[in-house]
């Protein structure tokens, strides 16, 4: 079951996992550092940067499970 959504805010991602940063970072999306990570979301930010949102979500539901033995 995915764990990210194209409708998620961007700092609920970024808090949500250690390894969202540098996902976002593979992209060439600056959002940890981005005023707008409180009010923008996954979807938003994919179409505003011509990225797709499905390889966004599934990079992000790619990392480990952080309550999983030996994660973060």
């Amino acid at each position: 079951m995915p764990r990210y959504t194209a409708d998620m805010l961007i700092q609920d991602v970024l808090t949500s996992h250690p390894g969202a940063a540098a996902v976002f970072e593979r992209h060439g999306l600056a959002c940890k550092s981005c005023l707008a990570a409180g009010m923008e979301t996954l979807g938003a930010v994919a179409h505003m940067h011509d990225v797709s949102v499905e390889s966004l979500i599934a990079e992000l539901d790619a990392l480990p499970d952080s309550s999983e033995k030996g994660g973060r």
